[in-house]
């Protein structure tokens, strides 16, 4: 799992320089990042239909599991790689990037 400590030097742990990225295939709605994310970067709604058509095909059943709805980063800008989303996450679904100036 990637956490801020694991992310390169040149990579800086502070708002816009790292991204919080959820994999479709994976998440399961179950809000853990929703509840620990002290920055309000995440937010679990249901996708819109661009978004469904864009996941591959274990994407959608995984999708339909959970009534249509996912974590969705809302906030980019404000996560500071604290990585405790990453670490709630229990399907692994999370991971932090680091943005390319």
């Amino acid at each position: 799992m990637e956490t801020a400590r694991h992310l390169p030097r040149s990579c800086k742990p502070e708002p816009g320089g790292v991204l919080a990225v959820v994999d479709r295939g994976r998440c399961e709605a179950k809000s853990a990042c929703v509840a620990v994310c002290p920055y309000d970067v995440f937010e679990v709604r249901a996708l819109t239909s661009g978004e469904r058509a864009a996941m591959p095909v274990w994407g959608r059943l995984n999708l339909r599991a959970h009534r249509g709805r996912q974590a969705v980063v809302v906030a980019p800008d404000r996560c500071h790689a604290c990585g405790l989303c990453v670490r709630a996450c229990q399907e692994g679904a999370i991971r932090l990037l680091c943005q390319v100036a």
